[in-house]
């Protein structure tokens, strides 16, 4: 993965403004996505820099997010 803990937060795309045309494939869509999106790894969400990184034996989005609510 890209490197991104320098990364110039101007620079990053506002997932608020990604929008996708729902009929078109799913292939399309993720396209489409990653085009107007630029890096899926890390965006802007309002004033908030998301930033995803994975390991191979970490747990999954679903089991953290399962420790969190419960």
């Amino acid at each position: 993965m890209k490197d991104n803990v320098n990364m110039d937060a101007a620079s990053l795309v506002d997932i608020r403004d990604v929008s996708v045309d729902k009929n078109l494939t799913r292939e399309e869509r993720i396209a489409e996505f990653v085009r107007q999106i630029k890096n899926p790894y890390c965006f802007k969400c309002g004033r908030f820099t998301v930033r995803a990184q994975f390991s191979e034996n970490g747990a999954s989005l679903e089991d953290c997010l399962k420790r969190i609510l419960i």
